[in-house]
């Protein structure tokens, strides 16, 4: 568990970029309270501060962010129920700030994506993704569904992919996710995904605030209009699935690492 004190979000604004780099290797940069708590303070930060005309949200580990940190918080004593409502919560408020925020985020990753973290590259307007990338959501796999992450995840994965991908728990590497609307670009080594990222920030930096406030408001109107009208249903189902029995079994088998009884596969592993 990550004590919430030590410095998990590191910041620094450089030539117009404000960069928020996730730097909680050691849980895989879970969205625990540490980590949430700092992200949410950096980008609001960020979007007021006039001289970030941009923010680069980005990692530290191979892993870019692994979801709710569950584990720490059933062992803080909350229960399953209240430890996933208040990271859907949490996950609610992070991906409107960033679709909210007047100023375009990009997403740098490289490593892998699952489960909030598809949350926070979905509500990002960009994604530049290195060679290291996998991306997975596995929530079918636990008796659970992608439900509030569907929000932002939804309006720019083609339907074909979603109903593969939601349903399936597949992992797939950074050409199918720029195939599938995911991803904006992806890069074969990391020196590529370095100057693919500098090639967007030097066009960031071209566009006046007010031209970049008035243009991603563009390209976020639908998303957002989806997100304010579902957000609640999305987190109450969220709720009722995480309080069933079968997602009780399926945590259960996922934190002790066993396969849970649905497997039908586990005889031929």
């Amino acid at each position: 568990m990550t004590d919430e004190t030590t410095e998990v979000v590191h910041t620094s604004i450089v030539d117009g970029i404000a960069t928020l780099e996730l730097d909680s290797p050691a849980n895989r940069n879970a969205l625990g309270a540490a980590l949430v708590g700092q992200l949410s303070s950096a980008l609001q930060s960020a979007a007021d501060d006039p001289s970030a005309r941009a923010v680069v949200l980005t990692h530290t580990g191979g892993t870019f962010c692994a979801g709710a940190d569950l584990g720490a918080a059933l062992k803080s004593g909350m229960s399953v129920e209240d430890a996933s409502a208040h990271g859907t919560r949490s996950m609610i408020d992070l991906m409107r700030t960033i679709l909210t925020m007047p100023k375009p985020v990009v997403a740098r990753i490289d490593g892998n994506v699952r489960a909030g973290g598809f949350g926070l590259i979905g509500a990002a307007d960009m994604v530049l993704a290195g060679p290291s990338c996998t991306f997975a959501l596995t929530e079918a796999r636990l008796g659970l569904a992608p439900s509030v992450i569907s929000l932002v995840l939804l309006p720019k994965l083609t339907a074909r992919a979603a109903g593969r991908f939601f349903l399936t728990g597949e992992t797939f590497g950074p050409e199918e996710s720029v195939r599938i609307g995911l991803v904006t670009e992806a890069f074969a080594t990391v020196d590529d995904l370095g100057s693919g990222l500098d090639a967007v920030l030097a066009g960031l930096r071209r566009s006046s605030p007010q031209g970049l406030a008035a243009s991603k408001a563009l390209t976020t109107a639908e998303v957002l209009a989806r997100f304010e009208t579902e957000a609640d249903a999305r987190a109450a189902e969220s709720a009722e699935l995480f309080g069933s029995e079968e997602a009780r079994a399926g945590m259960t088998a996922f934190l002790s690492k066993q396969r849970p009884p649905w497997d039908l596969t586990a005889d031929q592993r």
